[in-house]
């Protein structure tokens, strides 16, 4: 058994809910009617590639390879989801196949998924390391029991998942601990992990209601923290108006977990919505396929995942007050670009 790392940021939730791993790659049709190895693949796509790009042809034809031949049934595949920065373990279950019907990522592999979802604040950073290979398809070497471990917990909870895997990475002695080479993606994805990672394991629930009041403020909201014990549902109140008198009132609640939230939990605050109000939630995790499906089919209802979050933390450092940049320390500079590697 292998364990596989996958990225797939042009597909979204298709992934999970069609049951597969797939790769672009369209205009070389069915790989399964190209015969011989890794170069009569290169023979193909130089024919099919526009020339400026053919230096990439070896590596391409090596991803191509590898989840055409390589990848085996019963193989583990992990599957980092960018746009809301979880992870999900499933176990291959199928050959490759050519989905000549679908309008994209035609090369695919059934695959059964058994955690989906997971922060990445359940795994290790040099593990996040590892599954950020600038590589589509890549085998996982290093750290592969850490995913082993989340893969076999039997529990969908995310602490405890999270509990299992330290378990693991704590017995396990590598002889090969050297670092990945950095590049500005890598240090990009390690300072959201960062961030991610001090608002989860450093700061409190209450805390985190008290930073989500600033980090509104800090965009230029007015915003108050609710009384702790009898919220409602409704744990920051925030508007524009400094007095606060003048419409709209927006009502925040708060989630200091990593955990994916539902639908049900996204109902209970719509329901606290009066007549022209806005109402935001603000979590670390992710937002299930029906919270998200709530948040198109209702005006005045934002959904703030942990990735979104992050972002704000980013793009509004500055304005953020010192307790929290004192336990987040972060510091502008410039790196090599990912092209140039």
């Amino acid at each position: 058994m292998q364990v596989w790392g996958i990225h797939n940021d042009t597909l979204s939730t298709e992934l999970i809910e069609g049951s597969f791993v797939s790769l672009s790659w369209d205009n070389m049709g069915d790989l399964s009617k190209i015969p011989g190895g890794r170069e009569e693949l290169k023979d193909e796509l130089a024919r099919r590639t526009p020339e400026d790009s053919h230096k990439a042809i070896p590596v391409w034809a090596g991803i191509l390879l590898r989840f055409r031949d390589e990848i085996q049934i019963g193989d583990v595949v992990i599957a980092p989801y960018k746009a809301d920065s979880t992870i999900n373990i499933g176990i291959v279950r199928g050959e490759y196949e050519y989905a000549a019907n679908e309008q994209s990522h035609r090369h695919r592999r059934r695959v059964e998924w058994k955690k989906i979802g997971l922060s990445r604040t359940v795994f290790t950073q040099p593990a996040l390391y590892e599954i950020g290979s600038a590589i589509t398809l890549f085998r996982v070497r290093k750290h592969s029991h850490e995913f082993l471990a989340a893969l076999n917990a039997r529990t969908q909870d995310v602490e405890k998942v999270s509990a299992v895997v330290e378990r693991a990475a704590s017995t396990y002695v590598s002889d090969d601990d050297a670092p990945d080479e950095p590049r500005a993606s890598r240090i990009e994805r390690h300072t959201r992990d960062f961030v991610l990672e001090v608002l989860q394991e450093r700061i409190t629930h209450r805390q985190f209601e008290e930073f989500s009041a600033d980090l509104l403020r800090a965009l230029g909201y007015q915003a108050r923290v609710t009384s702790y014990s009898q919220d409602g549902g409704v744990d920051v109140i925030a508007h524009k108006d400094p007095l606060g008198v003048e419409p709209p009132l927006i009502k925040v609640q708060c989630k200091h977990k990593t955990a994916t939230i539902g639908a049900p939990e996204v109902q209970q605050l719509i329901g606290t919505q009066g007549t022209g109000e806005l109402v935001v939630f603000m979590t670390l995790g992710a937002y299930s396929r029906d919270a998200l499906g709530l948040e198109r089919q209702r005006p005045g209802l934002r959904l703030i995942s942990g990735e979104d979050m992050v972002t704000l933390v980013l793009d509004n450092y500055a304005a953020l007050p010192e307790r929290w940049r004192s336990l987040m320390p972060l510091t502008p500079l410039l790196v090599v670009s990912d092209a140039a590697s």
